[in-house]
């Protein structure tokens, strides 16, 4: 049974790739761990706790962790995922509350406790795992695996002309977790999602149309002529709620001269963790620019060596996007169909 360890900044597709990963019937949500990013820390944490009671998996601890970045200041994205961070979508406030461990307590003893079981998934800023470093150096041999959405090689950046958000929001962060994996085995380096991958996986109109058929559920229209906020008439709660969150972020991408789309990131990145999408790697030196002030959180790959310095990182070179697709609506509109049926 994998093991997973989230540690998310939700997020419209942070969303997308929890209520995944809850729909795998063999995967173990470890825990959840919150960092600051596309909104603040805490209510990031009340978006997680109210999706598992959406999706009936209350119970999961959801731990709060760093809520600025190690030495810049916080700068947030509620015009890319709303007001709350999920779109459109209103979800009532969760009755589970927020853990009271720190979340590099819950990334440590996770680690220490399980050791080589558990498989961290990061698809926001790595400040929370830098401090979990920082506590416990032996963390990338005492996990079985990390995978983290983030950074671009040779590739346009998402939040400057060289720079994904993630990385750019904690930059110092992201250095210290490539600086941590330097020389390790490439069986232990991280997979990395990188935007050349992540921005193939492509949601348009006619996969919401898809998810709500595999729920059983009415047919879904989020269609690029409706008037903008139009809200979901479905009556199942789950995929209602996902079309309102993705309509804003298909919105979003739209005003940005990208398509009535919405680039699910870290979806691919879950389905990547547990091995149910195909995908490619290749190791290189990963280097995170702190310093230059145009270049702040760009990463630089060097794949051919000329560094002379030890992989710390095994890049995504390859994906497959129609089998996501399929994973992702299959799987997630089961458990909306199981959604759909309670009382």
């Amino acid at each position: 049974m994998p093991s997973i360890l989230m540690d998310v900044d939700t997020g419209i597709d942070d969303a997308l790739a929890l209520v995944y990963l809850l729909s795998r019937p063999e995967v173990r949500v470890e825990a959840i761990t919150c960092t600051a990013g596309n909104v603040g820390a805490r209510q990031v944490a009340l978006n997680n706790l109210a999706l598992l009671e959406l999706c009936g998996r209350a119970g999961i601890e959801v731990a709060v962790g760093a809520e600025v970045p190690l030495e810049i200041p916080l700068v947030t994205t509620e015009e890319t995922h709303g007001p709350q961070g999920i779109g459109y979508a209103e979800l009532p406030l969760p009755k589970q509350e927020i853990s009271s461990r720190h979340a590099v307590e819950v990334w440590v003893d996770a680690a220490r406790s399980h050791p080589g079981e558990i498989t961290g998934l990061i698809t926001g800023p790595l400040t929370n795992f830098a401090l979990a470093l920082r506590a416990e150096p032996d963390l990338p041999k005492l996990l079985k695996g990390l995978v983290i959405m983030g950074g671009c090689f040779n590739y346009q950046g998402n939040t400057t002309p060289t720079a994904e958000w993630n990385v750019s929001v904690d930059p110092h962060a992201a250095a210290e977790v490539f600086a941590a994996y330097s020389g390790l085995p490439e069986e232990n380096l991280p997979v990395v999602c990188a935007l050349e991958t992540t921005e193939r996986i492509e949601l348009r109109p006619e996969h919401l149309q898809r998810l709500a058929e595999a729920a059983g559920a009415e047919p879904e229209l989020v269609l690029p002529e409706q008037p903008e906020g139009q809200r979901s008439r479905s009556g199942n709660p789950l995929v209602a709620c996902l079309s309102d969150a993705i309509r804003f972020y298909m919105e979003f991408h739209r005003l940005y001269d990208q398509g009535f789309i919405a680039h699910m990131h870290d979806a691919f990145a879950a389905a990547a963790a547990i091995e149910r999408t195909p995908y490619g790697t290749r190791p290189a030196t990963v280097h995170v620019e702190t310093a230059a002030p145009r270049l702040v959180g760009t990463t630089v790959a060097d794949f051919r060596g000329i560094w002379k310095e030890p992989s710390n990182a095994r890049i995504v070179t390859s994906n497959d996007p129609a089998k996501c697709f399929d994973e992702l609506i299959s799987s997630v509109g089961a458990l909306a169909a199981a959604v759909g049926k309670r009382p």
